[in-house]
């Protein structure tokens, strides 16, 4: 069953078809997209969760949000730094009501960016680590900033994290990817890094990876 809630973010929650309440997977879309675009995924992912897409909330166009300010430059995309902390405060209290309102199993919230989602994911698990089982990030980019490091290195440390991104990716080149591989190897346990021949997107490769990362010993972490 999918339903429009509004909390200091606009908000779509699709339930299983089961009164059993499952985790939390909070799915936030990219630059220029909206709450809807990541719902699709749901109902081909794990069928025991219930599901959250967040709107972000800076207005672009109708139908199109962001959840900061970016500029496209010959050199690549630029992060307006102070707009992406302020984006990340709102988001972080929008998760907090989010547990305490759903009440998960055991607290389980799981957190899936696509893009600009991606780094907002980042910063996320890098501030309040606790907050989350398990952090996906889908042609992302890594945070720029040794700002915006983990507040709680040891904790973040205990995150499975799944990364994945396009060969032929132009948007965000697979260079970002490999970035966050390197960083991600030394100070997770878990990671599962992917690269597919696909661009800005995601694929059917993707997809079966998603399903098949929920349904192993991550969900159950």
């Amino acid at each position: 069953m999918l339903q429009r809630h509004q909390s200091s973010l606009t908000y779509l929650h699709f339930l299983p078809g089961h009164e059993k309440p499952g985790d939390l997977l909070v799915m936030l879309h990219g630059y220029g997209s909206n709450e809807k675009d990541l719902m699709q995924l749901a109902p081909m992912l794990d069928e025991n969760m219930c599901f959250v897409t967040p709107r972000a909330p800076l207005a672009l166009a109708p139908e199109m949000y962001g959840w900061f300010p970016v500029e496209f430059t010959p050199e690549g995309i630029t992060v307006d730094e102070s707009e992406a902390q302020t984006a990340l405060h709102r988001l972080l209290d929008f998760l907090h009501t989010l547990r305490r309102t759903h009440n998960p199993p055991e607290s389980r919230v799981w957190l899936l960016g696509f893009s600009q989602g991606a780094v907002m994911s980042y910063l996320a698990a890098f501030a309040e680590p606790d907050l989350f089982h398990g952090v996906i990030a889908l042609s992302g980019q890594f945070p720029a900033s040794s700002a915006d490091m983990p507040a709680d290195p040891e904790r973040f440390r205990s995150i499975p994290f799944l990364v994945v991104h396009g060969l032929y990716d132009d948007v965000l080149p697979v260079s970002n990817g490999r970035k966050s591989r390197l960083w991600l190897e030394k100070h997770v346990d878990s990671l599962t890094y992917r690269e597919f021949a696909m661009g800005h997107e995601i694929n059917n490769e993707t997809l079966l990876l998603l399903k098949d990362w929920l349904h192993s010993g991550h969900r159950q972490a």
